[in-house]
């Protein structure tokens, strides 16, 4: 129908005039989580930085949609997401679920690392994002 496409193209507009707002501050946001990294942030960044994980280039706080990744290598576009105590919870458990798939529906495969594994276990956690980055299923 003719006004489909009036709805459509508003709801287009509509959703530019969000991510127009929506992009400076989420900007503003990655900027401000990079100087306030967390302890296993900065462990795991000391791992991924500079290609040292294999030659693999990862950035950290990368604003995705309206979401910023702990990490993400941009070539094989895997994210990697440290997460502390707060995740066992029931609402940021359906948050993350939502969020994993808002990324993955953009392209983006998610690989979670709990905070301690990343303290107790850090090879691992490497050898761990190493599979992933390999498997691309």
């Amino acid at each position: 129908r003719a006004d489909e496409g009036v709805r459509d193209g508003f709801c287009f507009q509509f959703r530019l005039s969000i991510m127009a707002h929506a992009i400076p501050r989420i900007l503003s946001n990655a900027r401000d989580l990079r100087h306030n990294e967390t302890a296993a942030e900065i462990r795991l960044w000391e791992q991924l930085r500079g290609k040292r994980l294999n030659g693999h280039k990862f950035v950290r706080q990368l604003p995705v949609g309206f979401y910023i990744a702990d990490f993400a290598c941009r070539e094989h576009k895997l994210i990697v997401e440290v997460d502390g105590a707060t995740h066992g919870d029931t609402h940021e458990i359906t948050y993350d679920e939502k969020r994993t798939a808002a990324l993955d529906a953009q392209g983006w495969r998610v690989v979670r690392v709990n905070n301690k594994d990343v303290f107790k276990n850090l090879n691992a956690v490497c050898d761990h994002i190493l599979w992933a980055l390999e498997n691309k299923s």
